[in-house]
């Protein structure tokens, strides 16, 4: 079965992230390498290196392999880095392949982390990104999440130059919003 997870992960990069316009050698050899399945209950191994959004704990889910990819490609990481992956872990690893220093949080409060990032990486959807995760951005920081309000959502690329934090709209994404971070709908005629 090694050998079987050896060649998907190596079939993931040259049909599903190389084909997207992912350019980046240092993130197609890091997920050349890394074990995506190892972040996945036992029963959902099979799909480590589908096209798919796969659920890993309840409410939280592994992007698609070439959506993770753009997203990093966006970020732009560099080895000596610091990084924050909120609720994503398999960015968390290819990440530190790439050489950069990680800090994971999957569930709690972005207090208990502290400090501030080069980069801010999350892999579920959000309808709004919350503010203290802009606020968690070092000068020249770089966050990269999709938001989501509706059928497809847009990933989103967020810097911070100075005391101002600019934004652009990277590409479409159906990636399903975490649990807890939905947008609260109220009445309206």
């Amino acid at each position: 079965m090694t050998a079987d997870l050896a060649a998907a992960r190596a079939n993931m990069v040259e049909s599903q992230v190389r084909t997207a316009d992912v350019t980046d050698l240092a993130i197609q050899d890091a997920m050349r390498v890394f074990p995506r399945e190892s972040l996945l209950p036992p029963s959902r191994r099979g799909l480590a290196y589908a096209d798919a959004e796969i659920e890993y704990a309840p409410g939280r889910w592994l992007l698609r392999p070439m959506y993770v990819a753009k997203l990093l490609q966006a970020l732009r990481p560099r080895p000596g880095e610091s990084a924050l992956a909120i609720a994503a872990p398999y960015a968390a690893e290819i990440l530190r392949l790439i050489g950069l220093s990680v800090s994971r949080l999957d569930e709690g409060d972005l207090k208990s982390v502290g400090g501030t990032f080069d980069l801010v990486v999350c892999e579920g959807a959000v309808g709004a990104t919350p503010e203290s995760w802009q606020g968690a951005l070092a000068p020249g920081g770089r966050l990269g999440v999709v938001e989501r309000d509706g059928p497809v959502g847009r990933a989103m690329l967020y810097l911070r130059t100075g005391s101002t934090i600019g934004s652009r709209s990277l590409f479409d994404c159906a990636a399903p919003v975490m649990a807890g971070f939905e947008i609260a709908r109220g009445f309206t005629l």
